[in-house]
């Protein structure tokens, strides 16, 4: 059975439905959407291997024409060159204010993509496809598209929402073993800031879902998606509570800066460690109890997630150039650098002012372990 949730902006409204067999049934889905039918879809490599034919046979037998671009795989597509690339092949297209933009692909293919389609005439529509975990549960819903500069990750972006988001679980069933736990780091990430219940749901249920099972993880994506859907209807653009959805997020952009955007830590697996590191640094301020890191870091290793700074291969830099790498954030206002913190497993709140020799210790010490 299929679930819609809907994001509540007024007019810049839009469902999000999950469920199974959403791939080959988009061309019903996006007609609506039309004023002439044909888009252009955006995708990488590997994706268009798994994903494209299925897509595009369904918007055939819908009537809609499409053609696709295809870009490399990986983090490193998320810049300036494939960007440039992406927006001069949407040009000679020769596509139209009120034509539409798909996404097809993880987090790096729709925030590029949406990114593209912000800018491109000074906004096209385009809708979100994602094929990943994380993808599905968070970078897809919400409107946040963009690029990484040498200088930090999404430093370079627009607020631009999709029309439509479809979720299909079926396609989580070709993700490898470790692409489908990096989602989960974010799914848990929902729990840990805002509903301890799911996070308890979570504990149990995880192994499961992760073994495939279809109803499980439309559950735990549904229950994502619904609490991002309302965080984001109340605050669009980041004032105030939607920087909740950033925990775990200032230490994990700093992590992936220091690996360099690559294959050794994937932004999900950054996201599990710096939740861990988050709840860590919140105990070592007293404000959450002292076994609650452990508890977060105990459901991450049964999940067989990466969990501590030694999970990550190869060498790290020192707490110093960490710091200085969290200090390029876009989270830092005033130049002070806001951390999401927690009373407890569910209970996130945002913090200004955290003192950095706290955050000092804690990287030491996690430095140390490796």
């Amino acid at each position: 059975m299929n679930e819609t949730v809907r994001v509540n902006l007024g007019e810049r409204s839009y469902d999000v439905r999950i469920g199974q067999g959403l791939l080959a049934g988009a061309g019903r889905e996006v007609a609506p959407l039309l004023h002439r039918p044909r888009l252009c879809i955006v995708t990488d490599e590997t994706v268009a291997t798994l994903h494209l034919r299925g897509l595009q046979d369904g918007l055939t037998a819908a009537g809609i024409d499409s053609t696709a671009l295809a870009l490399p795989a990986g983090e490193a597509t998320k810049a300036w060159p494939q960007f440039s690339r992406t927006i001069e092949w949407l040009l000679d297209q020769k596509v139209e204010r009120r034509d539409v933009v798909i996404a097809l692909g993880g987090g790096v293919i729709g925030d590029l993509a949406g990114f593209a389609a912000a800018v491109l005439r000074r906004g096209v529509r385009f809708v979100q496809i994602p094929t990943s975990l994380l993808a599905q549960v968070d970078s897809s819903v919400g409107g946040k598209t963009g690029i990484n500069a040498p200088q930090g990750k999404n430093l370079i972006g627009a607020f631009h929402q999709p029309s439509l988001v479809l979720a299909d679980i079926d396609v989580l069933g070709t993700l490898s073993p470790r692409d489908f736990l990096a989602g989960y780091g974010e799914v848990v990430k929902y729990g840990l800031l805002g509903d301890a219940d799911f996070f308890s749901w979570l504990e149990t249920n995880g192994p499961a879902l992760a073994a495939g099972d279809a109803a499980l993880r439309a559950r735990a994506v549904q229950r994502s998606v619904q609490m991002k859907a309302d965080i984001v209807a109340r605050d669009e653009t980041e004032e105030g509570e939607r920087a909740l959805l950033n925990l775990g997020h200032t230490f994990c952009h700093a992590l992936e800066a220091a690996t360099g955007y690559g294959n050794r830590l994937l932004h999900g697996e950054g996201v599990a460690i710096g939740c861990a590191l988050a709840f860590e640094t919140s105990a070592r301020l007293g404000l959450c109890p002292q076994e609650t890191p452990s508890r977060v870091r105990a459901h991450l290793r049964a999940m067989g997630m990466k969990t501590d700074l030694a999970d990550i291969p190869g060498d790290l830099p020192d707490a110093d150039a960490m710091l200085a790498l969290m200090a390029q954030d876009k989270k830092v206002v005033d130049g002070q650098l806001r951390f999401i913190l927690a009373r407890d497993i569910g209970d996130a709140f945002v913090a200004s002012g955290v003192d950095s020799a706290i955050v000092h210790r804690v990287l030491s010490d996690a430095l140390s372990m490796r």
